[in-house]
C-alpha cells in the first residue's frame, strides 16, 4: 500500500489554503497601482530572507518574480501614469495573483516538514500553476499602453519570456527524502522495524527535527490533515496514520521521556486535549440513534442480529436471554419458533458509519466475517500496527523502568495510543501495561494518575481487556480509590467511566457494586460532579442497578437518595429514573424509594416535562412502586395532585411504551377503593391503550428505557 502511493503525483488545480482568494476593491488609477506596490513590497520583504526546508528553488524563484513586478509598480506609481481599462483589469488580475503567491509561500513556510515531504509533487503543481499565471498575465498585459523605462521593460519582456519557458520543476532531493520516508512505512509493513541510525539519519540530520517539542508538532500537524482530509487528496487516511505512527515511533526512540518534565511534573496547568476528534465525546455525549440501540441492553450494538420474530438485539444481550430460559420475544412477548440468530449485516454497517463518521470508536466482534468487516474509512494498514506495536514496546519499557517524569509520559502515551482502535487497545494490553498503569494509579503526581486512569478507560473498551483489568490483583481496588480520592476531577470521573465500562459484562457488576466505597463515590459524584461527571456516575448506577443482587448496597450507600435528587438535573434525569425504574422492582428498592420525601413528586414532574423517554422512565418507575412498594406507597401514588391529567395526556400523546406503560398503571389504580374519585377522567385513554397492552410488560426493555449516551468516552 505504501509503495503505491510512492509514485502518486495528482496534482490539485487550487491553492492549498482555505481556497478563499481576496477580490480587489473598487479603487482609482493611482490607488490601485499603490496598493499593489505596498503588497508587493511586503511579500518580497517578508519572504527574502525565509528559510524554506522544502520546495527552496520553487519558493526563490517565485520571490524573484515579485520582485519584478515590484520594480514594475513602483515605476507606474512614481510615473502616475493614466491607466487604460486593459491596464487596470490586468493589474486587479495580478492583485489575486499577489495574494495567491502569498497564500502558497505561507503554506510552504509554516507547514510540517513531513507534510510538504509528503505534498512535495503537489505543491510543486501549484507553483507551476502559478508560473503559467504569470506568463499569461503577462503576454495579455497592454506594455504599449505603459511608458515604461527601458530598463524596467527588458526586465518585464525576460520574465515574460521565462515563464513562457517555464516546467514543472520537482527538486530531487527532495523527491528523494519522500521515497525515503514512505521506505520506512513499507519496512514496518514487512514486519521489519527500522535501525535507529538509519531514523536518526532521515530525522535528524536529513530532516533537521532535533528536539522532542518539534517532533510532537510535526505529528500533531499530520494528525490535524487526517482531521480535515479531503477523499482525493493522496496520501490516503490510511498512509497518513502510518506516517503519524512512524514518527511517533521516532520521537521516543530518538528523544527519550524527559523532555516534558516542566509539563508532567506538578499538573499545574490544564493542556487542551487533543487528537483525532473535533469534538470530546466525552464532554458532548453523543446521543445514539435509536434504531442503532439493542432493545435489551439500550446500549449501541457491537453485532446485531435477527431473530425469528423479525426483531432485532445485539448478539450478547439476546444469548444471555435465551440462555435465561425464556422463549420468547423480549420486545413483542411472541413464541420463538427456534433460536437462530441470523446477522443483521446492513444494520452492523450502518452502525459503523455512523460511528466513523461521529469519530466514535466501534470494535466490532471477534468472529465478525469479511463482508461486515469491508467498510473501513479510515482502518489501520499494517504499517501503522507494527510502528505503534513498536511504540507500545517503548512506552512500556518506560512505565517498567523509567523515572517518575517518563512513567508520566509513558502513560499519557498510552492513553493516546488506545483511544482508537481495537487492534492497539489489544496489543498494548497484551504487552503488559496494564500491571504497570495500576501502580500508576496510586502515583502522588496528579497528571500521572489522571492519564493512567484514561489509559485504562481507553483499554477497557475492548471486550478482552475488561478481563484482564478486573482478574489483575488490586486493579479494580485501585480504580475506586481514583474515584474516591482522586487529585483532580478529570481522574475522578474518568474513573467513574471505567467501571461504567467494566460493569458492562455481567458478572462484573456485583464484584464492583462489592468494592469498598464504589457506589458512595459515585452517588456522591452524581450529586457534587461536574455536568460530565455527573454523566458517568449515574451511567455507571445504571448499569450497576441491572444486577438484582446490587439493590441492597445501592440503598445502604445513599445511591437512592442520589438517583432521586438528579431527577431535577435535565442532563442525567432520564438515566436516573431508568435506575430507579429498577430498583423499585424489588420490595425493598420500592420501599426506599417511597420513603423519599422527593421520589414521587420528581417522578410525576418528569412526567411533566421531561424528554418522551424520561416520561416513559418516569411512568415505568411509578408503576413499579405501585406493585412492589406495598399499600402505603402506591396510595402515596394515587394521590399525588396532577398525576390524572398526565397520565390521561400520556395514553394520548405518549410513544408506544410509554402509552403501554400508563396503561398497566391506571389499571392497578382502578383496582384501589378510590380509584372512581381519583381517576375517573380515565376511561376513554385507558381503553385506547388497554386494547393492546398485556396484563403485565415483560422483558427488561420493556420497563425502562434510557437513551445510553456513548458508553465510554474516549479521551
Amino acid at each position: 500500500m505504501a509503495s503505491a502511493a510512492i509514485f502518486s503525483s495528482l496534482r490539485r488545480r487550487r491553492s492549498p489554503s482555505l481556497e478563499a482568494f481576496l477580490a480587489p476593491v473598487d479603487l482609482t488609477d493611482v490607488a490601485l497601482v499603490q496598493t499593489l506596490a505596498s503588497l508587493t513590497a511586503e511579500l518580497v520583504s517578508s519572504f527574502s530572507d525565509v528559510c524554506f526546508y522544502f520546495q527552496r528553488k520553487n519558493s526563490r524563484s517565485l520571490v524573484r518574480k515579485m520582485e519584478v513586478f515590484l520594480v514594475l509598480l513602483e515605476y507606474m506609481r512614481d510615473s502616475g501614469l493614466s491607466l487604460s481599462w486593459t491596464t487596470v483589469l490586468c493589474l486587479k488580475e495580478l492583485y489575486l495573483l499577489l495574494y495567491r503567491s502569498k497564500i502558497l509561500l505561507d503554506y510552504c513556510a509554516q507547514s510540517s516538514k513531513l507534510w510538504l515531504l509528503l505534498q512535495n509533487h503537489s505543491i510543486s503543481g501549484h507553483f507551476h500553476d502559478l508560473n503559467q499565471e504569470i506568463s499569461t498575465l503577462l503576454d495579455v498585459f497592454p506594455m504599449e499602453d505603459v511608458e515604461l523605462g527601458e530598463d524596467v521593460r527588458e526586465q518585464v519582456e525576460l520574465l515574460r519570456r521565462q515563464s513562457r519557458r517555464s516546467k514543472l520543476f520537482i527538486d530531487k532531493d527532495d523527491e528523494a527524502l519522500r521515497i525515503r520516508f514512505f521506505s520506512f512505512l513499507d519496512e514496518f509493513e514487512n514486519g521489519r522495524i527500522p535501525g535507529s541510525d538509519e531514523l536518526r539519519s532521515f530525522v535528524v540530520e536529513r530532516l533537521r527535527i532535533q528536539d522532542p517539542k518539534s517532533c510532537r508538532n510535526e505529528i500533531e500537524f499530520l494528525e490535524e490533515q487526517i482531521v480535515n482530509h479531503e477523499g482525493d487528496i493522496e496520501p490516503t487516511v490510511g498512509v497518513l496514520n502510518g506516517f503519524v505512527a512512524l514518527t511517533r515511533y521516532c520521537r521516543f526512540l530518538l528523544f527519550g521521556f524527559e523532555e516534558d518534565e516542566v509539563e508532567v511534573g506538578t499538573g499545574s496547568q490544564k493542556k487542551p486535549r487533543k487528537g483525532l476528534l473535533s469534538q470530546e465525546i466525552a464532554d458532548t455525549f453523543i446521543t445514539i440513534p435509536k434504531d442503532f440501540c439493542c432493545p435489551i441492553s439500550l446500549d449501541l450494538m457491537r453485532d446485531p442480529v435477527i431473530i425469528s420474530t423479525g426483531q432485532t438485539y445485539d448478539r450478547s444481550s439476546i444469548s444471555r436471554w435465551m440462555e435465561e430460559g425464556h422463549c420468547t420475544c423480549p420486545k413483542t412477548g411472541q413464541m420463538l419458533i427456534n433460536t437462530r440468530l441470523v446477522p443483521n449485516r446492513a444494520l452492523r454497517n450502518l452502525i459503523m458509519q455512523w460511528c466513523t463518521a461521529h469519530g466514535i470508536p466501534y470494535d466490532p466482534p471477534e468472529c465478525t466475517d469479511a463482508a461486515a468487516e469491508s467498510f473501513a474509512a479510515a482502518s489501520p494498514t499494517k504499517a501503522a500496527l507494527e510502528a505503534n506495536r513498536a511504540t507500545a514496546a517503548l512506552l512500556i519499557q518506560q512505565l517498567a523502568n523509567g523515572s517518575q517524569v517518563a512513567k508520566t509520559v509513558a502513560a499519557r502515551e498510552i492513553r493516546l495510543l488506545a483511544k482508537t482502535g481495537r487492534e492497539n487497545r489489544a496489543f498494548i494490553a497484551e504487552a503488559g501495561a496494564i500491571p504497570h498503569l495500576r501502580t500508576i494509579l496510586s502515583s502522588p503526581n496528579p497528571i500521572a494518575q489522571e492519564n493512567s486512569v484514561t489509559a485504562m478507560l481507553n483499554l477497557s473498551i475492548y471486550d478482552k481487556n475488561k478481563s484482564r483489568i478486573m482478574d489483575e490483583k488490586g486493579c479494580l481496588e485501585s480504580i475506586v480509590d481514583v474515584l474516591r480520592f482522586g487529585h483532580t476531577t478529570e481522574a475522578r470521573e474518568n474513573a467513574a467511566a471505567t467501571l461504567f465500562s467494566l460493569s458492562a459484562v455481567h458478572d462484573y457488576k456485583k464484584r464492583i457494586a462489592d468494592e469498598q466505597g464504589a457506589i458512595e463515590a459515585l452517588a456522591g459524584l452524581l450529586r457534587e460532579g461536574t455536568s460530565r461527571g455527573k454523566k458517568d456516575a449515574v451511567t455507571a448506577l445504571f448499569n450497576l442497578s441491572t444486577h438484582t443482587d446490587n439493590c441492597v448496597r445501592m440503598i445502604e450507600a445513599k445511591a437512592v437518595t442520589a438517583l432521586v435528587s438528579a431527577l431535577g438535573n435535565e442532563g442525567v434525569a432520564e438515566e436516573a429514573a431508568g435506575a430507579l425504574a429498577l430498583i423499585v422492582r424489588q420490595p425493598i428498592g420500592a420501599e426506599a424509594v417511597g420513603n423519599e420525601e422527593m421520589a414521587v413528586a420528581g417522578l410525576i414532574g418528569m412526567m411533566r416535562c421531561g424528554t418522551p423517554k424520561g416520561k416513559e422512565n418516569a411512568v415505568a418507575a411509578l408503576l413499579e412502586l405501585c406493585r412492589s412498594g406495598g399499600a402505603a406507597t402506591k396510595e402515596k401514588v394515587v394521590k399525588a395532585p396532577a398525576l390524572a391529567g398526565l397520565l390521561q395526556t400520556l395514553l394520548f400523546t405518549g410513544t408506544k411504551r410509554a402509552r403501554r406503560k400508563a396503561a398497566s398503571l391506571a389499571r392497578e389504580f382502578q383496582r384501589c377503593e378510590n380509584a372512581v374519585m381519583h381517576f375517573g377522567g380515565l376511561g376513554v385513554g385507558y381503553a385506547i391503550a388497554s386494547n393492546s397492552a398485556p396484563s403485565r410488560d415483560s422483558g427488561f426493555a420493556n420497563d425502562v428505557s434510557v437513551p445510553m449516551s456513548i458508553s465510554v468516552p474516549v479521551l
